[in-house]
């Protein structure tokens, strides 16, 4: 691969932030790894599992800097994103999403029918995200909505049946992801406010937004403890989730109203709050 072809795939993976697929990737597994309760699950419906989920992630944060790309260029914390300096062009965006939507598709043939015949209805949801904010004050919520798809597609392309045990896992990332988005969002208060854009933080401020937030976490912690319920798993997994609870603690502990200095600290921890909860779940299943 030449020098500049390799700069196009950095600028690529740095455009659709590759590493935050760690959010939802292990929820798809941990999903995947309850309905194997039922179905055995190989090694290759794993990849398969994995697959869909970068994918399905590529093409809709691809699809969010093409149709953010004007507010990004504005607001001085996006501004030196790849289609706003030009690193990048809209064909290129537009060709990325494309390519991953269509990539997505025909990785759910290898999934079973339900997952090829929903896969429409996955990008639907998390491309909608992309343009709520211009709609809805409950755009974190959306959000969430469209990460929470990734453990019921686990467990449906594992072969799950009827079960609550995807319902409260797509309960449990849903809740998480809102309520770090909230967090997220305070940051761009003022800025959204300027150009009509809206969020939970811009409708409610940001002190109440935190308080939203906590209370969106308790609800993560207390549909995991659920699932417990559901599988039913024993303490190894329960000592799991109270290691998530104490992640998701220090994460908020680092935001505050007046000091919103350490919200990108606050918001890299997730990416162990999933591969944990994921660690977790994978050691009581072999403990059970």
């Amino acid at each position: 691969m030449t020098a500049s072809a390799l700069r196009y795939v950095r600028s690529c993976f740095s455009l659709v932030r590759f590493g935050h697929s760690v959010f939802a990737i292990p929820f798809a597994l941990v999903g995947a790894l309850l309905a194997a309760e039922q179905h055995p699950l190989t090694l290759a419906r794993v990849g398969w599992i994995v697959a869909a989920m970068v994918t399905a992630r590529t093409a809709a944060m691809g699809f969010n800097r093409l149709v953010d790309a004007r507010y990004d260029a504005l607001n001085p914390r996006t501004a030196d994103r790849e289609l706003p300096r030009g690193v990048l062009s809209r064909g290129d965006a537009i060709g990325l999403v494309a390519v991953s939507s269509v990539a997505f598709v025909l990785v759910t043939t290898q999934l079973g029918w339900i997952c090829l015949v929903l896969s429409p209805l996955a990008l639907a949801i998390v491309f909608w995200y992309s343009l709520a904010k211009r709609f809805t004050t409950w755009t974190q919520m959306y959000l969430g909505l469209a990460l929470a798809v990734a453990p019921v597609g686990g467990w449906l392309a594992a072969g799950g049946g009827a079960g609550w045990e995807p319902w409260l896992l797509a309960l449990a990332i849903g809740t998480w992801v809102a309520g770090f988005d909230i967090l997220y969002a305070c940051q761009d208060v003022e800025f959204d406010r300027a150009n009509g854009l809206r969020s939970i933080p811009v409708r409610f401020g940001v002190g109440r937004s935190l308080v939203m937030a906590r209370w969106l976490h308790v609800g993560t912690v207390a549909a995991m403890a659920a699932v417990a319920l559901a599988a039913p798993l024993g303490a190894w997994y329960l000592a799991g989730v109270g290691g998530v609870a104490a992640l998701l603690a220090w994460e908020q502990s680092l935001v505050r109203a007046d000091d919103l200095s350490r919200v990108k600290q606050a918001f890299d921890l997730n990416g162990y709050v999933g591969l944990f909860y994921l660690a977790a779940t994978a050691v009581a299943l072999h403990a059970g």
